[in-house]
């Protein structure tokens, strides 16, 4: 019994316990759920250039274009035809130089595709949301790119002086690549959100540009949709597939010793 109440007990409290950020494995991909954001990540934050890297760059992108080859947005001069308010994806969305960069439509044309392809057992891939209001600095935590560099793995945000502790490696690199948490090839560069930038400045017009995350230093910013090249960190909302925790596997192991004591007549 005192083995039953400790595995309930567990078990209850598991959320409140546990790490914000849960690596599990779904229907054979790695993925990392996170209760801050309530999402669930890839944790290969470059998969894109993982996949284009172990079947090929060209089988990748022809497959990413024949699963969605157009992508809808606000009408913008970046748009093919200009101002249409569609984007027909090709391979120049994508860079076969830097494996996994892509425009803002190679990256919404691969989340599209792993929902073809149900990639770990979810058809909700989409890119990460920059939330309500969002503004261009650093500590911005109202995206879910934001949360989970500031909030999730608790990194710093660009310093002038040493130690350069800074960025999703807390080396203040740039251009480098390495493990992050629970998560491998996190990529100090820049990451899209699926948002656009809805408002006029001196570097954009209106839907010319996406709202990006700098994984580099910690900062928020608008990219141009094209011809910028930037990675594709992709999420969905939520989690499935989340193994039970450790308590109720203690808890089960309780009861079924419990069930042989009784047999024997203990």
């Amino acid at each position: 019994m005192k083995h039953i109440l400790t595995g309930l007990t567990l078990w209850l409290v598991w959320p409140t316990v546990e790490a914000s950020l849960k690596p599990y494995l779904s229907d054979g991909a790695n993925l990392v759920y996170s209760s801050v954001s309530d999402v669930t990540w890839t944790a290969d934050a470059n998969l894109l250039g993982t996949l284009e890297n172990k079947e090929g760059y060209t089988k990748v992108v022809n497959a990413i274009i024949a699963a969605d080859p157009v992508i809808h947005d606000s009408a913008n001069v970046k748009d093919t035809p200009s101002n249409s308010g569609r984007h027909t994806v090709t391979s120049s969305d994508f860079s076969s130089q830097y494996l996994g960069e892509v425009d803002w439509f190679g990256a919404q044309a691969f989340a599209a595709y792993l929902n073809s392809i149900d990639y770990g057992g979810s058809k909700q891939w989409r890119l990460p949301e920059v939330g309500a209001n969002p503004q261009m600095d650093y500590q911005q935590t109202g995206g879910e790119l934001g949360q989970l560099y500031y909030s999730e793995l608790n990194k710093l945000a660009y310093s002038p002086n040493p130690p350069y502790d800074f960025g999703i490696l807390g080396n203040g690199t740039r251009g480098t690549s390495g493990a992050a948490g629970p998560f491998v090839n996190a990529q100090t560069w820049v990451y899209w959100y699926g948002d656009e930038y809805r408002s006029t400045n001196n570097y954009c017009t209106a839907a010319e540009c996406a709202w990006a995350f700098a994984t580099q230093d910690g900062s928020q910013n608008v990219e141009s949709k094209a011809p910028y090249l930037n990675y594709a960190w992709v999420d969905s909302p939520g989690f499935w597939a989340l193994p039970l925790p450790s308590g109720f596997w203690l808890m089960l192991t309780g009861l079924l010793g419990l069930l042989g004591l009784k047999r024997r007549g203990a």
